[in-house]
């Protein structure tokens, strides 16, 4: 995949897919470099669309660059930047994550980490993606981190105004994230009919991330609206990952179709 493309390349496959499936591979969350490197390689070959790397704060350094270089070697498909802050970068991603957390207390998070981070991204040739990013109740790790006022779950018109907001300032992707952590996966993911509020409101790709552990929820979320659906947790705790994309990946072609016939 060459350089300055990747955003083209989402573009594409939603044009002809109508729906796509992205897998977050934390480092931090696995027990070596190998096993992250394999549970990417599986899902991609199990038919997930893309590779979005790290997450934590923790996933940096020589851990995020032999990650990155073990993922690139076993993985055709676009290697993207998850960042959890301006040290979670390397080298080897085609792209970014360009986030601003549209609902956090902290400026430090809409703008100054990205001014910080913005000449070393532009030096090392990663294509950086607009991303607005909205954290939805309980807000998990990222909430907490991010000094995030979360939207409550009950408040759809709120994630929707957020969301609109983000792309009026100039994003051309929005997240709606339910944060990462296990003992709040009781949580859910983003409700449903957020989901339906935030995409009829934007025109911009819009991804849903958090608690999507099952093919019912990944269901719910490309029939309310979803473009794109970001997992994590359920692809890193599978027996057999591989075979856990494939059952995702068919519900994606299912609900893909519909859109591109509605």
């Amino acid at each position: 995949m060459a350089k300055k493309s990747v955003e083209k390349y989402i573009h594409e496959v939603l044009e002809t897919k109508g729906a796509m499936l992205f897998s977050v591979i934390d480092p931090v969350d696995y027990s070596s470099e190998k096993n992250a490197i394999k549970t990417a390689e599986a899902v991609i070959n199990g038919g997930a669309d893309m590779i979005v790397l790290g997450g934590s704060i923790g996933a940096q350094g020589e851990l995020l660059d032999n990650v990155a270089i073990g993922i690139k070697e076993k993985v055709a498909n676009p290697l993207i930047l998850f960042p959890g802050n301006i040290a979670t970068i390397t080298k080897y991603a085609d792209a970014i994550y360009f986030m601003s957390l549209l609902n956090a207390r902290n400026p430090y998070w809409i703008t100054q980490a990205q001014m910080l981070s913005a000449p070393l991204i532009k030096s090392l040739n990663i294509e950086p993606l607009p991303v607005g990013y909205i954290v939805v109740q309980p807000g998990g790790t990222v909430g907490w981190v991010g000094d995030v006022n979360v939207v409550p779950r009950e408040k759809p018109k709120m994630a929707a105004s957020l969301a609109l907001a983000g792309e009026y300032l100039g994003n051309r992707f929005i997240i709606t994230d339910t944060g990462s952590n296990p003992r709040l996966q009781h949580f859910g993911p983003v409700p449903k009919d957020m989901v339906k509020a935030v995409s009829s409101a934007i025109t911009v790709p819009y991804i849903v991330a958090g608690g999507v552990t099952t093919t019912s929820d990944l269901k719910l979320a490309y029939s309310n609206g979803a473009n794109i659906v970001q997992i994590g947790t359920a692809f890193e705790n599978a027996e057999n990952a591989r075979k856990r994309a494939l059952s995702f990946s068919k519900i994606v072609k299912e609900e893909g179709r519909k859109k591109i016939k509605g």
